[in-house]
């Protein structure tokens, strides 16, 4: 009789909760921002149609190699619209309008160098400093990104500047065809820059009108990526902030800057039906060319933008952490038991916590069940 009552004893005692833990370190804390994002071309080129005309088939693929001044097509024109007094002011137009482009190009040009000598300047000012130990080693990484990001603006200046000198070659020329109209004349439609056909808009032979998009045109070689966060975390974003990007198909991740956070903000909805206001954050890659070769346009990639650091922070997982009330709380392993425990958190990113009223060593409950109460008996899974 006393062996069963032992027996009804022992099934009616509590059994230990199964629950997973986590121990609580020292290390270095960032605070980050995680959002999908997307690469793009820094600079896409449209190549239109200079005049009405027949276009030829185009025989350039997604993909293919151009120089600057390469045919990419030819129109053949017609006599009569050529002839039109209509078409001759069009015509004109658009080269007062290429002109205007090609003195927009180059003041954008200028005001590039002018920028990025300004950054060359802050960037050997602060080294002499961080040689004195005046200034912090993070403050020269700053500078030497923003001095990258600069560099490239100004190639890219450049290139715009070389565009907008061929838009203008092609529309001078399509006003002097229509001066003098040949009806066996094919007008040539020239490549603006040296890259690659992202898209063909028009490949069959066809009749198109003046400004008909053909070929689209850019630098896969020179891509940024493009995320849109939440405005409330744009507002903690500066340039410069470092950034990295993962998940892009390559066997590690890549280091970014934030070149640009856009001052206007659109409305987006989310997943879950919400209408959300966002705002695009534009990052430059600065990663070694070579190593992201395989990257193209349009790829969808994860980006973490490291917005705060925090050196020998007593950090602990975000899924150990609950309310009760007004105030965080968490469960204290201690000797086969768990024992809830009210915390302050002074940091928070998407994974991790920095927090006060707890020492590195001590392991804590992640995630812990609904059923889990302060002094219950647990097996670690």
């Amino acid at each position: 009789m006393s062996i069963a009552a032992a027996g009804l004893y022992w099934l009616l005692l509590p059994q230990p909760i199964l629950v997973e833990t986590a121990e609580v370190v020292m290390t270095t804390f960032q605070d980050t921002i995680e959002e999908d994002g997307r690469t793009r071309v820094r600079d896409r080129y449209m190549v239109s149609a200079p005049l009405s005309g027949r276009v030829q088939r185009l025989i350039l693929k997604a993909g293919d190699v151009v120089h600057a001044g390469q045919k990419l097509a030819t129109i053949t024109p017609p006599v009569s619209p050529l002839l039109d007094s209509r078409v001759r002011q069009e015509l004109e137009a658009q080269v007062g309008a290429a002109e205007a482009g090609v003195e927009e190009a180059e003041a954008i040009h200028e005001q590039a160098k002018v920028l990025l000598a300004q950054a060359s300047t802050d960037l050997e000012r602060t080294r002499q400093l961080a040689q004195r130990n005046v200034a912090a080693a993070a403050q020269l990484e700053r500078e030497q990104a923003l001095f990258q990001s600069a560099g490239r603006q100004a190639d890219a200046a450049e290139r715009r500047s070389h565009a907008a000198t061929h838009v203008l070659e092609q529309a001078r020329a399509a006003l002097q065809s229509a001066g003098n109209p040949d009806p066996g004349e094919g007008f040539p439609v020239l490549s603006p820059i040296d890259g690659r056909v992202l898209r063909v808009e028009q490949e069959s032979e066809s009749v198109v009108s003046l400004a008909a998009p053909l070929v689209e045109l850019g630098d896969p070689g020179d891509l940024e990526v493009a995320v849109d966060v939440l405005t409330t975390e744009a507002a903690r974003i500066r340039q410069g902030d470092k950034a990295t990007i993962a998940r892009w198909g390559g066997p590690s991740d890549l280091q970014g800057v934030v070149r640009r956070v856009e001052p206007s903000g659109f409305a987006k909805i989310s997943a879950l039906g919400v209408e959300e206001q966002r705002v695009w954050v534009i990052i430059d890659i600065v990663s070694p060319r070579q190593s992201w070769t395989s990257l193209g346009d349009g790829y969808r990639v994860e980006v973490s933008i490291a917005i705060d650091q925090i050196d020998k922070a007593t950090v602990l997982p975000m899924g150990a952490l609950f309310r009760r009330g007004d105030a965080w709380s968490i469960f204290v392993v201690d000797q086969g038991r768990a024992y809830l425990r009210e915390i302050e958190v002074t940091r928070r990113s998407a994974r991790f916590a920095v927090a006060q009223g707890i020492r590195p060593g001590e392991m804590v409950v992640v995630y812990p069940p609904a059923s889990l109460a302060d002094g219950s008996k647990i097996r670690v899974q």
